[in-house]
């Protein structure tokens, strides 16, 4: 292990300025339009949803702009960690804080008149489209999936490729999240109860199944993790199974703890008096 601190690629990082920036940059300007919301309403906007924002990039600075945007070159695993911490921890914590709202309030030019007639009824029409459940379980399965298939996984690996395999995990998270979380300024899910259990038990499914072939096939399923290293002090295979392991338990827990979340609001005094129409955001 102690050759592995001693390692060029461990040691090799360094802080990339324009992500860094970037996303310190939407940090301070979503602190702005907060501020603004919160002096406007200041009923409707609890400070918990400004720290949820903040630690939702933290977590998202942690996945792509930490040591971990070099090390997940030489391990699966941390490859793994990444990709979780960006879908299943930033992606839902930023959604918390209601984004739309608050980089709305903050962007220059926000009392120009908007767009009209057709064109503004066809935006509404694709982001409908986007947002629907359908599209949104789609969108965060499908990008796991995919960028699991070996040939696309070693696409990734490279650049420029590699930064869109990032945004692509960022994207499809915060689109498999929409319809659970109070994203919007009237705080009502599109999904709760029943629907959104079942949303999460048919994501865990396609996740679990591809957890454990990595798991248990007993071979090494991608090139660009092939070599054996000292990283971790483990085989490419040994990593290859910790990887697999990791996404199946972790997977695994956060979407049984928000089913677990949604049970409990379902059987509050709130939610079984509204059996007939939508029950409370998921949060």
């Amino acid at each position: 292990m102690d050759c592995a601190l001693h390692d060029p690629i461990a040691t090799s990082w360094a802080i990339p300025l324009p992500s860094t920036l970037a996303l310190a940059g939407t940090v301070l300007l979503y602190a702005a339009g907060w501020r603004r919301l919160r002096a406007a309403s200041p009923g409707d906007t609890p400070s918990w949803r400004l720290a949820a924002f903040v630690a939702g990039m933290i977590a998202l600075w942690i996945a792509v702009c930490s040591p971990l945007s070099t090390l997940d070159h030489v391990s699966l695993t941390l490859h793994m960690v990444q990709h979780l911490v960006t879908m299943t921890v930033a992606a839902p914590l930023i959604l918390l804080g209601r984004p739309k709202v608050a980089l709305t309030l903050a962007l220059p030019g926000r009392r120009r008149p908007a767009a009209r007639g057709l064109l503004r009824a066809a935006a509404g029409r694709i982001g409908r489209a986007v947002t629907h459940p359908v599209s949104c379980w789609l969108a965060g399965t499908g990008v796991v999936v995919a960028w699991h298939v070996p040939a696309l996984h070693e696409l990734g690996m490279t650049s420029p490729w590699h930064a869109i395999q990032h945004a692509s995990f960022l994207v499809g998270g915060l689109l498999f999240w929409w319809p659970l979380i109070s994203a919007g300024r009237r705080g009502s899910a599109v999904l709760s109860g029943f629907h959104a259990i079942l949303y999460l038990f048919l994501a865990a499914l396609p996740c679990d199944a591809l957890s454990a072939f990595l798991a248990f096939c007993g071979r090494v399923v991608y090139p660009a993790h092939s070599s054996a290293h000292a990283l971790l002090g483990l085989s490419a295979l040994q990593d290859q199974e910790l990887a697999g392991g990791l996404m199946w338990v972790w997977v695994t827990f956060a979407y049984l703890l928000t089913a677990t979340f949604v049970t409990f609001r379902m059987l509050s005094p709130s939610g079984a008096s509204n059996p007939g129409g939508h029950a409370p955001a998921v949060w």
